[in-house]
């Protein structure tokens, strides 16, 4: 347990138990011997469930041919189709209303579930009966992906039925066992059984192999197959072979209704010649501007992806810069300092109030120190996990697409994965799945107290003031409604972290609370940006697992492959997060009584006027600012020192020790008289206006001189006051960008751009020489801006955007968040993305120029 994290219980779940699978061992589900010959239904005798039918070999080969046969007779149908009229079923489609889309599906397919993720829904309403709504809701469970909501937009039956129609059935072997996941682990789905055979799907391309039964003793592999799970039990072939006649026969039906005015027998005739594959026609950026849950959406309606290192290290490198910048903004922005710990602080549960209407024994004085030991140790512990962990998981995607290229030649769906990538896939799983605890934790612990869900819950009466541990429970006579159950639900079933999440999986939860966050204006109002953030992490992580479970057939294998592998990767992972260990313990709140009165900004110590016109009251409030925060590090660096050691080997360390300059103001100079404004500028901005380097007030030495200097100046500083004297100078040197600095790119490479772009820069690299106004900026005009020099924009999850490079000399992507709930982005925050676009890119105001739009 975070010792800066107070222990909490809830007592409040707004939905109730699964009876029947009370007090479930999850390991039961992954490690049942289900293909024991003593006893193989000794795990449904256990829990009272039915066994699954037995079946003989001849039946299951009978079944499988007749269920293979017809699906090749229904490929080679839709396949004719599609070849010879896809592009007149897309504008048939696209042209009908929402009514005669559904009437047609709903004549193809009676009873269709009329909601997404139908499955998900029967699952949660009928808790106590699941497995007596089982035959209700058995398709549900099967077909997932059949709905009227999905299936009755414009693309989504044109994607089916171009995937489906032009790729064999045996690419979707794989991903249609997968989708019934949530009906196989709950039991809801119960195969045949049959014991000592294995069903080869994977990779076999002709009518008499697809679907072939094999026993263990006619085929060297076959024992092989089964348990890597390269290939499939039969009962799971059969319920996958079910699962393609049906929605084969399904896509032919629906086809003939579309075109329902070509004859039957004319409708594959010479009569029709096959036609080139359509396009899409979605323009380029709408397919940038695609979200991720746009495109997690699609998926079951799509050729299966394949896994790609390229996305996942892009995605992992873009975080680990955003904690990069993260930290360094910590160190050099007072305002943003300030900002960060009182929003840690408001999401403490600490500020909830207890049964009595009482506030916290450490909201009051004197006791309120513990409370700020513990948000400043939140503050340096969770930007530190997080650059540790995304550094860690960066740097393996890199090495897994390297080896990816290296064995390309050597991997067959028959054949096991090389040694060295497979060790290499299974840390790096291990990695994501160590990774998602962190904001798992942190959402128990805030979603309750955030500002939004506050008023729906209050905090028991301690035992005793001095008690860490804290119980939060619903308030009485305050009921939420039905928005905020779901929005409750889907959060507490991502921190619980046990049977529900292992049942639904990660990404799926993180996709349906997304969902529902944007599909209603009440949900998105009752997630604050700070539990948004937490999100995106936990979105971050989960697209990383989908990914890797997209890697099949080997992706069924990975717990049969880690089996003699885990408890060396828990000790590895355990030895390289060892210094996260030390400074946590170095953080302890007993540790940092001598500290956190440095950092507690509620005296006003970090006030910092940059959006004020400069005159020497403002000039010296923003000195003094950034004066006490290097302090606060100053004495920070020296705890961790002393606490934790020279931390030589994390991330940490080596951010801190590179040579970059700290923005600071330099001290007010009165204007000559009959200087002109280029002559005030460069006095302002000389080379003294910067500090020295981050690695100056790094950790891992003794303190430094210039720390030592810091401290000795900082005070003698007093208050500021003004005296209301403005000064008629532009120069603005705190909110400009210094040219000297290094930058990955070329800082002199000018782009063209509209005047909404233009407009979007001026802010955001903010600078009153240049006649900008400081203001707010839409969040659709920064997209617009981003797009038009290059940048792909795609949504993740919670409040994330990632912007990658598409038209630009840089592989660097970079993640900004969105203003939550608001869409615009205020100027503090415009001119903070300002510095990390330079940072990352060298951009300037003068980088950018406005097009003519004339040529």
């Amino acid at each position: 347990m975070n010792p800066l994290q107070p222990r909490t219980n809830f007592q409040f779940d707004p939905f109730e138990p699964h009876p029947e699978l009370d007090n479930v061992d999850i390991s039961e589900f992954e490690n049942a011997d289900w293909n024991s010959n003593s006893d193989p239904f000794g795990f449904f005798s256990r829990k009272g469930l039915s066994p699954p039918k037995l079946m003989e070999p001849a039946e299951v080969r009978k079944e499988a041919r007749h269920r293979s046969s017809k699906i090749y007779e229904d490929y080679h149908k839709l396949r004719a189709i599609i070849e010879r009229h896809e592009a007149v079923i897309q504008k048939r489609w696209e042209k009908k209303t929402r009514s005669q889309r559904l009437k047609i599906l709903l004549d193809a397919w009676p009873n269709m579930p009329a909601t997404h993720r139908p499955e998900f829904a029967a699952f949660r309403k009928h808790p106590k009966r699941l497995h007596e709504a089982a035959a209700k809701y058995r398709d549900s469970f099967i077909w997932p992906y059949i709905n009227q909501e999905d299936l009755g937009k414009p693309k989504t039956l044109p994607l089916l039925l171009n995937a489906r129609g032009r790729n064999h059935p045996s690419v979707f072997a794989a991903a249609d066992g997968d989708v019934m996941h949530l009906g196989n682990v709950s039991m809801v789905l119960v195969p045949i059984f049959l014991n000592g055979h294995v069903m080869i799907l994977n990779g076999m391309t002709t009518e008499q192999d697809y679907g072939k039964v094999v026993s263990w003793d006619d085929h060297e592999d076959a024992f092989d197959w089964m348990h890597t799970r390269k290939q499939f039990l039969p009962g799971e072939g059969l319920a996958i072979l079910e699962a393609q006649n049906r929605l084969l026969s399904f896509l032919v039906t629906c086809c003939h209704q579309i075109l329902h005015d070509i004859p039957s027998e004319e409708l594959i005739s010479d009569a029709y010649p096959v036609q080139p594959e359509p396009s899409w026609g979605a323009s380029d950026e709408a397919r940038n501007l695609a979200s991720l849950s746009t495109l997690a959406g699609e998926a079951p309606y799509r050729v299966p992806a394949k896994l790609n290192f390229e996305s996942i290290e892009s995605l992992l490198a873009a975080r680990a810069a955003r904690a990069e910048e993260h930290i360094l903004a910590l160190r050099e922005d007072p305002g943003y300092f300030a900002e960060h710990l009182i929003d840690i602080k408001e999401h403490r549960q600490e500020v909830l109030r207890d049964v009595e209407g009482k506030v916290h024994p450490t909201m009051k004085f004197p006791r309120e120190k513990i409370l700020w030991a513990r948000i400043v140790g939140n503050a340096v512990v969770g930007a530190s996990f997080q650059l540790e962990i995304f550094s860690k998981l960066r740097d393996q995607a890199q090495k897994l697409k390297l080896l990816q290229n290296k064995y390309a030649n050597k991997i067959s769906p028959l054949e096991d994965l090389p040694e060295e990538y497979l060790v290499a896939l299974l840390k790096f799983r291990h990695y994501l799945n160590q990774a998602a605890q962190g904001p798992m934790l942190q959402l128990k612990t805030v979603v309750a107290a955030s500002p939004p869900m506050r008023k729906y819950f209050v905090r028991d009466i301690p035992i005793s003031p001095s008690s860490t541990k804290i119980v939060v429970m619903q308030k009485p006579g305050v009921k939420m409604d039905g928005v905020a159950q779901s929005v409750f639900y889907l959060l507490q079933t991502l921190w619980e972290d046990e049977l529900n999440l292992f049942l639904y999986r990660l990404p799926v939860v993180v996709d349906e609370l997304e969902r529902l966050i944007q599909s209603d204006q009440r949900a998105r109002d009752l997630v604050s940006p700070h539990v948004a953030h937490l999100i995106s992490e936990l979105a971050i992580i989960g697209e990383c697992m989908r990914q890797l479970q997209l890697y099949q057939p080997w992706a069924n294998g990975f717990e049969f492959a880690l089996a003699d592998k885990e408890e060396g990767l828990k000790r590895e992972f355990a030895e390289s997060t060892k210094s996260l260990g030390l400074m946590l313990g170095a953080l302890h709140e007993n540790n940092l009584g001598s500290v956190c009165e440095f950092g507690n900004p509620s005296d006003n110590k970090f006030d910092y006027p940059v959006g004020r016109r400069r005159n020497k009251a403002n000039v010296d409030a923003l000195r003094a600012a950034e004066a006490n925060l290097d302090i606060f590090w100053a004495k920070m660096d020296d705890l961790l020192y002393h606490k934790a050691g020279r931390l030589d080997d994390t991330a940490w360390k080596q951010l801190l020790t590179k040579s970059r300059p700290l923005q600071r103001t330099p001290e007010w100079t009165e204007p000559a008289s009959g200087k002109n404004v280029k002559q005030s500028k460069h006095a302002q901005t000389a080379p003294g206006a910067l500090t020295a380097p981050f690695s100056a007030l790094g950790i891992g030495s003794e303190p430094s001189s210039v720390r030592k200097e810091v401290l000795a100046g900082a005070a003698s500083k007093s208050k500021v006051k003004s005296h209301g004297t403005p000064d008629v100078r532009p120069a603005e040197t705190t909110n400009a960008i210094p040219q000297s600095a290094s930058a990955t790119s070329d800082p002199y490479r000018p782009f063209s751009v509209d005047a909404r772009a233009l407009k979007v820069f001026r802010i955001v690299f903010f600078d009153p020489t240049a006649n900008t106004t400081p203001g707010e900026v839409a969040w659709n005009d920064f997209l617009h801006a981003m797009s038009s020099v290059g940048f792909a924009a795609r949504k993740l999850y919670g409040s994330v955007w990632h912007f990658q490079p598409t038209k630009l000399d840089v592989e660097r992507s970079i993640q900004f968040h969105e203003p939550h709930p608001q869409g615009k982005v205020p100027f503090l925050m415009a001119r903070r993305h300002g510095r990390r676009l330079f940072r990352a890119y060298g951009w300037s105001l003068s980088t950018f120029t406005l097009k003519d739009m004339s040529a």
